[in-house]
């Protein structure tokens, strides 16, 4: 076998690469949506209470506190932050909550 005759297939082969990753590239706007769809969103008490019209913080803390909504505590005393999951505050509203 020739050199010119390698470089004919690996060309072949590289063309044939290029084809598939192209039929690939069809999926990957599929995936990164569902990448997207898993995100999670945290909103501090204040925004979660400027979220929902009508919500005060106080409410938006004592859903926290009885476990109706889920949320992450960052920080300890006084100086740490309530996040709130975002998706899981506006199912709570809708009706779909814990």
């Amino acid at each position: 076998m020739t050199t010119t005759q390698k470089k004919e297939i690996v060309d072949n082969i590289l063309e044939l690469l290029i084809q598939l990753t192209e039929d690939g590239d069809n999926t990957a706007p599929q995936t990164a949506k569902a990448q997207a769809a898993d995100k999670v969103e945290m909103l501090t008490i204040k925004e979660s209470a400027a979220l929902i019209s009508g919500l005060s913080e106080h409410t938006v803390r004592q859903l926290v506190k009885q476990g109706k909504v889920k949320s992450v505590r960052t920080g300890e005393g006084r100086n740490g932050k309530i996040l709130v999951n975002k998706a899981d505050l506006i199912d709570y509203f809708n009706g779909k909550g814990v």
